[in-house]
């Protein structure tokens, strides 16, 4: 696990964890800055010591194989693994230079160290100036809190106002500097990837201009430095997408904080000052304690927590509340205090004061059983913009009308799909062609509208979905295989999700990669690569359902997935995947999210692929698959390595793709291309067709075959429906077979059949 992401929710929060995170990070920016100026020193010997040229070559391939760069999330693309082994490559490269003795170097200074000077004086010099404003903040505020709640609550009106005021001030003031100074921490760590390696690139090619053999050994290191150059690039344009999406996300929360304060209906955290007494004379103090109430146990844990000190956090007490009862300023000189009773210590009160007047409702809300307010941050695109967008035969009909407009009129045009079109414009046609009234309008041969126009009206039609083309089901088992694998099993798990997207949203889907798929045949032109279009495309197909800042960081995944789905459109949208696992490989360490309650299950899909579940109830209805000749139909094949698909050529070739073959499978469900073993697949005429009794021999073989499988819960589940079972983490069921919902089982439990959630069971 690499460096943790910072949630700018977590600002107002201040947790200790909180601060662990930041020490974590200011830690990897001292460690990079330290290797910024050993670097900068060894480069100097370099130029003032020739006849030590060696001695100093060594060392310097030493610094480079030793440092390596941390990573923000729990996995690294390919590029950034690229990026990572770089200095390495560096390294043994100028070993095998100083083997030769040949003089490689005679001007670095404007290719290497001014650069990574300057890198380390504006930019990390930035983040330490932002570091001291930051502590200094803290130091203010948590001393005029203090002050604050110390102050006698008989007072006048006016002065506790003053001072109310005061406070609130600094505290905007300190979280505003903590906003501030989280961006830039997370934002110099993802720009030190490519502003470190990137003048290191620029150092060897120097070298190579005044190496005595330069020609030969630039010749042998321009394949690495091409793919390098590709890597880095990829990297600094997710970097810019990266960060557009976080500075908007701190916007959002910047401007109303409370909304979106962390809390869950689970528990509840934040600070509280605890009434510790002492025995006569000492009276009583009050000690400033991280809290967490567990609601469903009530159980209160508190970790003694000094900002002044260090950050040293003392050890957790946990307690059992039996009721909260309000304090009230008369009794108690304090403002926002609280009374608990205490279970676990009958007879004892402990009193307990809130930061703020906010602060104190919220902890009653908690304490007294009530869901707190607030809620997390979920995107809204449709609301947002007023367009009524449907995955539906209208929105259909756009998709077709646009792409065909595109590849008749601007296929060639350069920044294809980057370069946007007027905003007003834009809404002006996608609210026009998803209107059923005001949709006949031809694109192709329309020349009121330009193709930005019409490729920004796309993806704004696409984003304005009320659920994103690849689902918030599904984003996660997305993302898993790009993060890691061989790119054969990327390609199988991506194959295999891609087929337990509903149909409407796989047919829409397979049109948009065989048009991006043909956009990207003519990158000559349109400069518009895979990877190019996986960066535009990659937000807009895949998001998580929170948008948080481990969200954002994940964005270089989408545009991995969408990548493979470009290259391989072919193969993924027109054949079926070959084996696919029952459950998601990933592990779960926590009872997974059921079915969402808001997808009734009239509207859910009858059948969604699955090669591994046959379902026999249907078997011999005669109904066949339909196959949409405009997703089926022939694909050009772009042949590239996702990370380097921008190096190599793209290679374009005509293949046809007969559709499945449904008259040689009575069995297949309508809506589903789920085939049954015992039929003919495409491309096999040469063998002879089973014979009926053959064929039933078959079925009673494939129906003991699944109703025979047993499976076991993992976790407890209480059915929500009349049609599900409830059942305890160890239950067995007997005769389980796959549901014709999507993520659901049936099976049988102490003579009861019924749905089983799929994420919930392991297969015996």
């Amino acid at each position: 696990m690499g460096l943790h992401p910072l949630e700018f929710s977590e600002c107002y929060l201040d947790s200790p964890s909180f601060r662990e995170k930041i020490k974590a990070h200011e830690a990897e920016l001292d460690k990079t800055n330290r290797f910024i100026k050993e670097l900068y020193k060894d480069g100097k010997n370099l130029i003032n010591a020739t006849k030590q040229l060696g001695m100093a070559q060594r060392k310097f391939a030493q610094c480079l194989g030793e440092f390596q760069f941390e990573y923000i999330g729990d996995a690294k693309t390919d590029d950034e693994k690229c990026i990572d082994d770089s200095l390495q490559e560096f390294s043994a490269f100028l070993k095998n230079l100083e083997d030769q003795r040949e003089l490689m170097m005679s001007n670095i200074t404007e290719t290497l160290m001014k650069p990574l000077e300057k890198f380390r004086k504006e930019q990390l010099g930035a983040v330490r100036a932002e570091r001291k404003k930051y502590e200094k903040e803290t130091e203010k505020y948590y001393s005029s809190l203090e002050k604050l709640l110390n102050m006698s609550a008989k007072k006048k009106e006016p002065q506790l106002q003053e001072a109310d005021t005061q406070v609130e001030v600094l505290r905007q003031h300190f979280q505003e500097e903590s906003l501030d100074y989280v961006c830039k921490l997370q934002e110099i760590q993802e720009r030190k990837k490519f502003e470190c390696v990137e003048p290191m690139l620029a150092f060897f090619q120097t070298v190579f201009t005044f190496y005595h053999q330069g020609f030969e050994l630039a010749k042998d290191f321009d394949h690495y430095k091409r793919e390098l150059q590709i890597n880095i690039q990829n990297t600094r344009n997710r970097f810019e997408g990266t960060r557009s999406e976080v500075y908007e996300l701190m916007k959002r929360i910047r401007e109303t904080p409370q909304e979106y304060r962390q809390t869950s209906p689970i528990s509840f955290e934040g600070y509280l000052y605890v009434q510790e007494k002492r025995p006569p004379p000492f009276g009583s103090s009050w000690v400033k304690r991280y809290c967490t109430f567990v609601k469903e146990q009530k159980i209160l844990h508190m970790v003694t927590f000094d900002h002044r000190s260090g950050g040293k956090i003392g050890e957790t007490e946990s307690i059992t509340l039996k009721s909260c009862v309000l304090k009230m300023a008369d009794v108690l000189d304090r403002r926002f205090c609280l009374d608990l009773d205490i279970t676990d210590r009958p007879g004892t009160v402990l009193t307990v004061q809130a930061l703020s007047e906010d602060d104190h409702k919220f902890w009653i809300q908690a304490m007294g059983g009530k869901e707190p307010i607030g809620r997390y941050l979920m995107r809204t695109y449709s609301k947002e913009r007023g367009i009524d967008a449907q995955l539906d035969d209208v929105g259909l009909s756009f998709v077709k009308n646009s792409i065909s407009a595109i590849e008749k009129r601007g296929i060639n045009d350069q920044g294809l799909y980057r370069i946007v079109g007027v905003r007003g414009k834009v809404q002006k046609l996608l609210s026009l062609m998803i209107d059923e009234k005001s949709n006949e309008v031809d694109l192709s041969a329309s020349e009121d509208w330009d193709v930005k126009t019409i490729t920004s009206a796309l993806k704004l039609y696409l984003r304005s979905l009320p659920e994103p083309l690849m689902t918030y089901e599904l984003y996660k088992e997305f993302i898993s295989p790009a993060k890691g694998g061989s790119p054969e099993s990327r390609i199988q798990a991506v194959h295999c999700l891609v087929h337990k997207l509903p149909e409407r949203n796989r047919q829409v889907l397979g049109l948009l990669m065989k048009h991006l798929a043909n956009v990207a045949a003519h990158s000559k032109q349109n400069l518009m690569t895979v990877a190019n279009l996986g960066v535009v495309f990659g937000p807009t197909l895949m998001r998580p359902e929170e948008e948080t800042v481990a969200a954002i960081m994940d964005l270089k995944f989408q545009n991995i997935v969408v990548e493979i789905l470009i290259e391989h459109n072919e193969k993924i949208f027109t054949d079926a995947p070959e084996s696919c696992p029952l459950s998601p490989a990933a592990p779960v360490f926590s009872a997974p999210t059921r079915q969402s309650k808001k997808m009734s299950r009239q509207n859910r899909p009858l059948a969604v692929y699955n090669p591994q579940a046959l379902d026999i109830q249907n078997v011999g209805d005669g109904s066949s698959p339909a196959t949409d000749e405009a997703s089926m139909g022939s694909n050009e094949s772009v042949s590239s390595q996702s990370s380097s698909a921008s190096a190599s050529e793209v290679n374009t070739e005509k293949t046809d793709h007969a559709p499945l073959n449904a008259s040689l499978c009575s069995g297949s469900n309508s809506g589903s291309t789920t085939v049954a073993a015992s039929c003919s697949t495409p491309g096999a005429s040469g063998e002879s067709q089973t014979t009926p009794t053959k064929a039933t021999s078959d079925k009673e073989k494939q129906e003991e075959s699944v109703t025979s499988r047993k499976a076991k819960a993992v976790y407890p589940c209480e059915a929500e429906h009349d049609s599900e079972l409830s059942f305890q983490a160890g239950a067995i069921f007997n005769a389980v077979t796959q549901s014709r919902e999507p993520g659901w089982l049936e099976g049988e439990l102490e003579g009861k059949r019924g749905l089983i959630p799929e994420n919930y069971v392991e297969m015996l």
